[in-house]
């Protein structure tokens, strides 16, 4: 079949289901919104209970719905960068990441954990009684505030309970990681300790979000809404909840613990660790910056998730982050970063340009072929491949090397998409951050003329003229749909944009001289 298409149709083609991915992906997987529970009283109204591991002899029996009081501050932790507090019921309440980068239009700063939704550090018992209790029990404290200018600090959080003691150390970092002991008095109360719901900051809807854990050396990931059976784990190094850019993760887990992934009514995975006396693990709620995961350890930079294409998306990473500890700009990174994917690719496009060249020179035979053949399709297409070969031009050469480039888009664009680093990082002149969409359109204004430029100068036989109008139009389409895309993103489609319009030209240039040097020898 694609024997049959002319070279512009199949490189139509091929740049239709560029733009169909991007369309259906948005079609697909929406962006979401997390669901609320509404506050119409003084107090929260919430369901309350342990996970329910029916894959699990030990699982607990029934679950409970208790009223929790309005959220008191225990503790207050203050650094430099955030700002992170501990309930009454001893979990992780809020986390705002200070600086302005993590600011949004509004002038609000990053919140890390949803208000009306299951919290870090939360514990569910096996026992609905029990469990019941502990959600009408405040926690003790050994202090209220805690400043980590001067380092980390630790602080003990204490519950009481009819049957047994919880007692949770606590040690927070700078970094704005932690490390915790969980104890209770009596080993027999079997419990589970959340790592809460995932960060519900940004509702950007190309990006793949949900928990995952690593087993081994195997990710499972399981995505929002996918959550639809409880999958048990062990042996896990790290656990995680994460949107586009940030994410709540407990890692350092005892290979023996058990950990249990399921969804909840807020229609996202919910994860736990299990725990029969105590447990001992450390945790991170924060943006998840290469750079920060891999100090603390070396294995969380696999948080980072990009999806099918993480195995390309990965090493491009690595490289852009190399050029920008090499530039100082991220901006500039990327410029380089297009310039040396276009030159690893140049060997694929030449090959396509050169194909393109010599399927439009045999153009005006081929409609020969067609018409002095129209009534026997068969002797058209032996006529036809026999004419390809004679000039030594490849139906498919146009169009392979472009699908081959794909997964290096692909995985640029998740890169650029997911890369936490550029949230405020300046370029020049009026793009003050990459993440975010161009202020003033100029971007992807200069991205639709770049592609109606390479358009111009690359050889096109159009045979239909309604095709030929479509194709006109994707720079059009293109550029209305960048409009909302980070500048980043479209930051390095239009250089390679660029790129291609200087490679066209010089594949033009180097074939007609090819052609003329040919003519001079034919006349000889």
């Amino acid at each position: 079949m694609l024997e049959k298409l002319s070279a512009n149709q199949r490189l139509l083609l091929a740049t239709g289901l560029s733009m169909l991915f991007f369309v259906a992906y948005t079609i697909i997987f929406p962006p979401e919104t997390q669901k609320k529970v509404e506050d119409n009283s003084s107090e929260t109204k919430s369901e309350i209970s342990a996970p329910t591991t029916s894959s699990v002899t030990t699982a607990p029996e029934t679950s409970t719905t208790s009223s929790i009081p309005k959220e008191e501050i225990l503790v207050e932790v203050l650094s430099e960068d955030f700002i992170l507090t501990v309930d009454k019921f001893g979990r992780i309440s809020t986390k705002t990441l200070l600086g302005e980068k993590y600011r949004n239009d509004n002038g609000v700063q990053a919140q890390l954990i949803t208000k009306f939704a299951p919290k870090p550090l939360e514990m569910r018992f096996e026992d609905s009684k029990l469990n019941g209790e502990a959600f009408k029990t405040h926690y003790e404290t050994s202090a209220e505030k805690l400043h980590l200018s001067t380092g980390a600090k630790e602080v003990v959080l204490t519950q009481k309970l009819s049957e047994v003691t919880v007692t949770k150390k606590l040690t927070f970092h700078p970094a704005g990681n932690y490390d915790i002991e969980i104890s209770v008095s009596d080993a027999s109360k079997k419990f589970f300790v959340s790592n809460g719901m995932r960060p519900d900051v940004d509702e950007f809807g190309f990006v793949v979000q949900g928990g995952m854990v690593k087993v081994g050396e195997q990710i499972t990931l399981v995505e929002d809404e996918d959550a639809v059976k409880t999958e048990v784990f062990r042996d896990v190094s790290f656990l995680s909840s994460f949107d586009r850019y940030y994410a709540t993760i407990f890692y350092n887990l005892n290979p023996m613990q058990t950990v249990i992934i399921e969804g909840d009514r807020f229609d996202n995975p919910m994860i736990f660790v299990e725990g029969l006396n105590s447990v001992e693990f450390s945790g991170y709620i924060g943006p998840k910056d290469y750079k920060i995961l891999s100090s603390l350890n070396s294995e969380l930079v696999e948080a980072i998730e990009y999806g099918m294409i993480t195995l390309i998306a990965k090493p491009l990473f690595a490289v852009l982050q190399y050029l920008h500890d090499l530039f100082g700009n991220w901006g500039w990174a990327i410029v380089v970063l297009t310039i040396l994917i276009r030159l690893v690719l140049y060997p694929l496009t030449y090959k396509g340009m050169i194909s393109m060249q010599k399927l439009k020179e045999v153009a005006p035979d081929i409609k020969e072929l067609q018409r002095k053949y129209k009534g026997n399709p068969q002797q058209m297409q032996a006529k036809t491949m026999e004419l390809y070969r004679k000039h030594g031009a490849n139906p498919l050469g146009g169009c392979l090397p472009l699908l081959l480039q794909l997964p290096i888009f692909f995985a640029i664009y998740r890169v650029l998409i997911n890369a936490v680093e550029l949230q405020g990082a300046e370029w020049i002149l009026w793009i003050d951050d990459l993440a975010k969409m161009d202020p003033y359109f100029i971007l992807p204004v200069l991205m639709g003329i770049s592609m109606y430029w390479q358009q111009h100068i690359t050889p096109n036989n159009f045979t239909d003229p309604m095709q030929e109008k479509i194709f006109k139009f994707l720079p059009l389409i293109f550029t209305l749909f960048f409009v909302t895309f980070p500048a980043g993103l479209t930051l390095y489609w239009f250089v390679n944009n660029l790129l291609s319009i200087a490679q066209q030209y010089i594949v033009n240039i180097q074939f007609e001289k090819h052609k003329a040097k040919k003519r001079a020898e034919e006349q000889k």
